[in-house]
């Protein structure tokens, strides 16, 4: 049996605008895990099996008086275009098709099954793809598996940055930029998977950053899930609408980012730090224009009580639920920060960041 890993992230700065081109965010891969379990079937009949997804609820709208549902809150249809992409390039490098088991773990959601916002859609798309490429005997790096696995999960998704996907496979602290979906859309029309998956991507930016020594990246659970894919829709809806103030967000955002991407390259946290509180405050004009909740009450008390103990602290995601992140140093007081967080319904998350060795 073959079984490949894939970590879930963290945003730290930069979404929303990280959707658009030439807008840089940051993310860490955390230690928390998808692993994908692949071994050939002893009958004509394979099998996907999973004990968290089993469990797992469909979301469904509706429209005029027809019910549709919204395919991108189900993990399997992610494994399934993982699984279609990584065969048709296998397919493209002469490899025989073979019948095989594939089992799924996660680490990703809370013991009674909520999502902590990790990215599980963008970490099960990977370790499919790893698993099903060393299956197969076909030697990948990180950018194949990188390529196939934002191509497959872009299929389902049809927006997003495709930002964990880059964390799930680099690891580490990440700077990164999306790249031109328009581009991409026409090339896999007109060419092999092989040759999209060889050519530069325009706009694409992968860069391994190192945090200050001192850093303490600490994280927060709201204890309420959010639906990234649906704030998404929502936000794209009002562009058209909003774009003077859109535009000056872009240009704001990105500009924050990359001057904290210049304090991971000076090991200045001051500056680090700075940044964070700036972006926290641009993400609140976002959300006011945008007539949107992400900087929910409880993310709200997560993120003044870091800040009382001198952490520079913001919404992490989409927001809405799921997690905050702070940025601290050694005079933080961790152990008081986190009983503070407990008093009022806020989970703190020991979890840390996971460095991924280059894939051969």
């Amino acid at each position: 049996m073959i079984t490949e890993q894939a970590p879930g992230k963290l945003y730290i700065a930069g979404e929303y605008a990280v959707l658009e081109q030439d807008c840089p965010a940051i993310l860490v891969a955390v230690n928390q895990f998808i692993r994908v379990s692949i071994i050939k079937s002893k009958s004509t009949t394979g099998l996907i099996h999973s004990k968290q997804y089993s469990q797992s609820s469909i979301h469904w709208v509706r429209r005029g008086a027809k019910m549709v549902i919204d395919n991108r809150d189900n993990p399997f249809e992610y494994i399934l275009a993982a699984i279609s992409y990584t065969e048709h390039f296998c397919l493209e490098q002469k490899v025989k098709m073979q019948v095989y088991d594939l089992y799924i773990n996660s680490d990703l959601d809370s013991s009674d099954g909520k999502k902590y916002g990790l990215g599980s859609s963008a970490a099960v798309t990977v370790a499919t793809v790893k698993a099903i490429l060393r299956f197969y005997n076909v030697p990948f790096s990180n950018e194949l598996v990188y390529k196939l696995s934002a191509i497959s999960h872009y299929s389902v998704q049809g927006n997003g940055s495709a930002g964990d996907i880059a964390a799930s496979v680099y690891g580490g602290w990440i700077a990164y930029q999306t790249f031109d979906k328009n581009w991409l859309s026409n090339e896999l029309a007109q060419k092999s998977l092989s040759e999209v998956v060889n050519e530069a991507w325009p706009g694409l930016k992968i860069q391994l950053l190192t945090p200050p020594a001192e850093l303490k990246l600490m994280i927060g659970w709201s204890q309420k899930p959010a639906s990234t894919s649906r704030l998404v829709d929502e936000t794209n809806a009002n562009k058209a609408a909003l774009n003077g103030e859109y535009q000056e967000f872009l240009k704001l955002s990105r500009l924050c980012v990359l001057k904290m991407i210049a304090g991971f390259e000076r090991h200045d946290i001051r500056l680090i730090k700075k940044q964070i509180r700036v972006n926290r405050k641009l993400l609140q004009h976002f959300a006011q224009i945008n007539q949107i909740a992400i900087e929910i009450p409880r993310l709200s008390k997560l993120i003044n009580i870091a800040e009382s103990f001198g952490g520079a602290a913001k919404t992490s995601g989409a927001g809405n639920g799921d997690c905050g992140i702070v940025i601290a140093d050694e005079h933080t007081d961790t152990d008081f920060l986190e009983e503070k967080w407990r008093q009022n319904g806020i989970m703190p998350l020991d979890f840390h960041v996971h460095q991924i060795r280059l894939a051969k």
